[in-house]
């Protein structure tokens, strides 16, 4: 089966993405999730929050309501700006209002547990 050559977006909490983490490289597919906090319709650029961090979001390609206080969950590219924050160039948007992020948070990490457990006893096969 050939490859669409579009990389699907690894499952980030925002405050996870700082200067010190392995996701925060320019180009990097992500998934992230956060409340809108701000949106200028203008610019096309919405802010998102979660656990106190925030996130720039382009939206320019997207065609989605946004409504400041709901959740958003977005796929796409980071771009680091020269003052080394981060942007999402998203691609992909959704509402995901209802969501539990502390439920969230919660599966990210048992759904990581499993993936480095699997990585574990496949090299202990080897």
């Amino acid at each position: 089966m050939a490859s669409s050559g579009i990389p699907s977006g690894a499952l980030v909490i925002l405050q996870e993405l700082d200067s010190s983490s392995i996701h925060f490289k320019q180009g990097a597919s992500l998934r992230v999730t956060g409340k809108l906090q701000e949106y200028n319709v203008e610019t096309a650029i919405a802010v998102i929050a979660d656990g106190g961090a925030t996130l720039l979001v382009d939206t320019q390609h997207l065609r989605l309501n946004l409504r400041e206080g709901s959740i958003y969950q977005f796929i796409g590219e980071l771009s680091i700006q020269p003052n080394n924050e981060g942007l999402l160039k998203a691609r992909v948007g959704r509402n995901v209002d209802g969501i539990d992020l502390n439920l969230y948070h919660q599966s990210l990490k048992l759904i990581r547990q499993f993936q480095s457990d699997q990585i574990s006893h496949l090299e202990q096969l080897k």
